[in-house]
């Protein structure tokens, strides 16, 4: 896939697209000194990165108003929600959290760069305040969903969901998480691979 063929399928803006296309020569740029994805990814930026987080777009309500993405790193699928939501015209905030400092420095700069309504934390995502009132939280590649579910539950109450990527070996990470935890759990094909996206919501420990 290449940033025409992202276009034509997404259906976003030029404007949109030039700012992908801004965020990936970033990318580029910064991945030639600080380690932020495979460099043998870069070359499937479209596909496999651009596509593979914007797909979560059309299971974002469009009353959310507040993000927050964990273990943002290189901006996956942060940024390109942010991107999106601009697009489709929807005021909301993402925060992106990230605990290596020169990961969040790279998200800043591409914020800044795109003049996204986003902000990027230097923290560890155990340290986010409930009272900030996300309505959605998303991750990508950060954690078993065990232990991402320790780190998140805390932030899914009052209705709010988590849309979480996760690989093929999804059912055995569904099946260590339900002995810790209860939740509600749908299971989306993913459009861009063999593994799936999981909305959780209605999250407690397990008693």
């Amino acid at each position: 896939m290449d940033r025409e063929t992202f276009g034509r399928e997404t259906g976003v803006s030029r404007e949109t697209l030039d700012g992908f296309e801004t965020w990936r020569a970033l990318l580029v740029e910064t991945n030639a000194h600080t380690n932020l994805v495979g460099r043998s990814t870069l070359d499937q930026f479209w596909a496999r990165h651009a596509m593979d987080s914007y797909q979560l777009l059309e299971h974002v309500g469009a009353d959310v108003t507040k993000i927050a993405d964990l273990g943002a790193g290189a901006g996956f699928p942060g940024i390109a929600l942010a991107l999106g939501l601009r697009d489709r015209q929807q005021a909301a905030h993402v925060t992106l959290v990230d605990s290596v400092g020169k990961k969040v420095a790279f998200l800043r700069k591409t914020i800044a760069a795109l003049a996204l309504d986003a902000d990027a934390r230097s923290v560890r995502v155990e340290t986010l305040d409930p009272a900030e009132g996300f309505d959605l939280i998303t991750a990508r590649a950060f954690a078993p969903l065990n232990k991402l579910l320790g780190y998140a539950s805390p932030l899914l109450k009052n209705r709010a969901q988590g849309l979480f990527f996760k690989g093929q070996n999804y059912r055995d990470e569904l099946t260590e998480a339900r002995k810790h935890w209860t939740f509600d759990c749908e299971v989306i094909p993913s459009r861009t691979s063999d593994g799936v996206i999981l909305r959780i919501h209605e999250v407690e420990r397990a008693n």
